[in-house]
């Protein structure tokens, strides 16, 4: 087991007091009723909106969000999804979250500001000895980068709770594109599987009764879950749309929709409609259960696709919307609640099956808020060799994919009267490292780049970080997506510098 490195304790100003009586009538504890009841009028008299610490104030990045995990069961069955999937404007990542011009909330006003969060250079380089895990990325880029026809760049990003809201990989997503090209959105999941489950710059509706199993539970039978970890199942008169934005400069065209499913005995009949038309009914019955892929093309631009279960039960995953390139797509695969090891729950076959269909120029895996969360009761030790057993069969399904781990982001507790790194993040982090360079993958230290130990509460205070001490908000994945961005650019000039050699 790695010894954790010795967590750097971030003072509150005030006296540390013991004693229930001592605490009460305190200085700091009168004080803390004092501010409360100042953000108690700020937060309900009006005019006061630029003083709010709790409720967003005008023209503010939301934050992602975080509601408290569901109860799963990791045994064999299914959930009802009781609630329809709909448009969600209030976890729609701005297209530019500003980032606040000084700290604010509860703790702000710290002396500490932390690294440049708009420097042109990230404030820690991509670690990849060789260039081996994303020489195969680079390579994907330069055809992209060429105008070559069809070329399309895709990066699959897999993640916790910041990628099932789509914040960080929605950012991440737009910078890529307006850069190098718009491709299309990627891989959606049919319903929400999840209440804080959303996609940027698309449109989306499912209906309620949709049965799921889940790599986090309640699990399949089977074993598979398609490339989004959940599969769905549901009864005649079930249906799901999938749109083009209606505004903004994202996501605005589509020229392909795939529908992926599982052909089986038995299977149900779907009819699918494009813009409201019916355009064909599509059977999934088979003679042995299989993942199928169902292609509707339509003219580049702004289109809708409608599923609808009309007899039987379907069985099915999600639906790519992606356009001809050169661009880039990139899928959010985000699983809440989910750990690392957790995309090791799928049939082996299944899964990298499942990752050559997409054909992606890059795997990223971003992983550890909820390891964090499981301290050390996970011994590091197999942390490791579970992270290293996920990466290698990422890259053997797909060889000349590239390959990064971007390793967890500071989390801090209160500990009387200080706020300090949780013990096991700097060493959660340190077997991300060795575990990446192991299996030949990138590395990006989120950790080192935030300031290290003691820096989310330094975020919180400059409003990049949530007040649970544990997720950014809006502004915060704004600044992790443009250092990951710059992280990658610095790598590929280094990459050119180096002769482009091969992994």
């Amino acid at each position: 087991m790695t010894t954790p490195a010795e967590p750097r304790e971030v003072a509150v100003d005030g006296p540390v007091v013991s004693g229930t009586g001592a605490v009460l009538a305190s200085r700091p504890v009168l004080a803390l009723f004092g501010l409360a009841l100042l953000v108690g009028v700020a937060e309900l008299a009006p005019g006061l909106e630029a003083l709010r610490v709790l409720s967003p104030r005008p023209g503010a990045a939301a934050p992602v969000a975080t509601p408290p995990h569901e109860a799963t069961s990791l045994a064999v069955g299914e959930a009802v999804l009781p609630q329809e999937t709909t448009q969600r404007a209030e976890l729609a990542q701005p297209e530019h979250a500003e980032a606040p011009g000084a700290a604010r909330g509860p703790i702000g006003g710290r002396r500490e500001e932390g690294p440049k969060i708009d420097a042109e250079k990230p404030p820690v380089p991509i670690v990849d000895a060789g260039h081996r895990g994303l020489g195969g990325f680079y390579r994907a880029l330069e055809r992209t980068i060429a105008g070559q026809p069809g070329a399309v760049t895709r990066v699959v990003h897999f993640g916790d709770s910041i990628i099932t809201s789509d914040f960080v990989s929605g950012t991440l997503r737009r910078k890529l594109q307006a850069r190098f090209g718009d491709a299309g959105h990627g891989f959606m999941l049919l319903a929400n599987p999840w209440p804080a489950y959303f996609h940027n710059d698309v449109t989306r509706f499912a209906s309620a009764g949709w049965a799921v199993s889940r790599i986090v539970g309640p699990r399949a039978a089977d074993g598979l879950y398609g490339l989004g970890g959940v599969t769905f199942t549901a009864p005649p008169g079930s249906r799901a749309r999938f749109g083009t934005a209606r505004e903004g400069r994202y996501g605005r065209a589509v020229s392909r929709f795939v529908l992926a499913y599982l052909a089986r005995p038995g299977g149900g009949k779907l009819r699918l409609l494009v813009d409201g038309q019916e355009r064909e009914i599509l059977d999934t019955a088979g003679p042995e259960p299989r993942v199928a892929y169902h292609t509707i093309g339509v003219p580049d631009g702004p289109h809708e696709l409608e599923v609808v279960t009309i007899s039987g039960a379907t069985r099915a995953f999600g639906v790519v919307m992606e356009r001809e390139g050169p661009g880039v797509v990139l899928d959010a695969i985000g699983v809440q609640g989910a750990r690392v090891r957790f995309l090791d729950e799928q049939d082996d076959a299944h899964w990298a099956d499942q990752l050559r269909w997409r054909q992606p120029a890059l795997l990223a895996y971003q992983f550890g808020a909820n390891e964090s969360g499981d301290g050390f009761v996970y011994p590091m030790a197999d942390y490791n060799r579970t992270l290293q057993a996920v990466l290698r069969q990422g890259r053997e399904a797909v060889p000349d994919a590239g390959c990064l781990v971007i390793g967890a982001m500071d989390r801090v507790e209160k500990r009387g009267e200080s706020l300090t790194t949780l013990p096991v993040i700097p060493a959660l982090v340190e077997e991300q490292r060795r575990g990446a360079a192991a299996v030949g993958c990138a590395f990006f230290d989120t950790y080192a780049a935030m300031g290290g130990s003691g820096s989310m509460a330094t975020w919180v205070g400059r409003g990049l970080g949530q007040a649970d001490l544990t997720h950014p908000t809006g502004a915060g994945s704004e600044v992790l997506a443009s250092w990951i961005e710059r992280a990658l650019l610095d790598g590929l000039e280094r990459w050119r510098a180096a002769g482009a050699p091969a992994p």
